[in-house]
């Protein structure tokens, strides 16, 4: 199954099982302002030299504060041969808009 390019927040929250993996591509302060349970924080900044770190067999949704850097590293991966890297529209502010869970 080919996984869409980007989801909404609402549809990533539902993906969101034990076989998906949950990438934070924001810097450390901003995870730790608020971020969404369970993800892993990778900054876009380290991603090419940690791409290895990312499981190969499981969808990968990513997300940032607004969408933007998550969807360069939905691009950088795919490109890496990644392609079920998804990223989450609008990052964690539509998250939290959507009345998703966050932790702060």
């Amino acid at each position: 199954m080919d996984l869409p390019i980007e989801v909404s927040p609402q549809e990533a929250h539902a993906a969101l099982t034990g076989e998906t993996y949950l990438l934070d591509v924001r810097e450390p302060w901003e995870s730790q302002e608020r971020r969404i349970a369970g993800a892993v924080l990778i900054p876009l900044v380290e991603l090419p030299g940690r791409i290895g770190e990312l499981p190969e067999d499981r969808d990968l949704y990513v997300y940032c504060r607004v969408g933007g850097r998550s969807r360069r590293a939905v691009d950088y991966l795919r490109q890496a041969g990644r392609p079920r890297a998804v990223n989450v529209a609008g990052g964690i502010d539509a998250w939290e808009d959507a009345g998703l869970p966050v932790i702060r």
